[in-house]
């Protein structure tokens, strides 16, 4: 049968051997938890959806901004005047 531990007992995690030389020597020793790999090596190792269509050109027509449009200052989309915000000039509403 297994022993039941106690979670909300205190701990201790201060030792003998954690003395500030002892650190210091410690910190030139390597560490075998420490990965050292290539992001690109990694990102290899993914296959994400879609990525067969990377080759294709996005093009988007940018349209410019009508006279009675404005930029929320928060949210940063475009509006219609009809969606400001009646106390501050460039908020739309659901940002004021």
């Amino acid at each position: 049968m297994a022993t039941t531990t106690d979670y909300d007992a205190p701990r201790n995690t201060i030792t003998t051997d954690d003395s500030l030389e002892h650190l210091q020597d410690r910190r030139g020793e390597p560490n075998a938890a420490v990965i050292d790999a290539d992001e690109n090596d990694l990102a290899a190792a993914f296959a994400l959806p879609g990525a067969d269509q990377l080759d294709e050109e996005l093009s988007v027509a940018v349209v410019p901004m009508k006279s009675d449009e404005f930029r929320c200052t928060s949210c940063f989309m475009v509006w219609h005047r009809s969606q400001q915000a009646a106390t501050e000039p460039d908020l739309c509403r659901d940002c004021g």
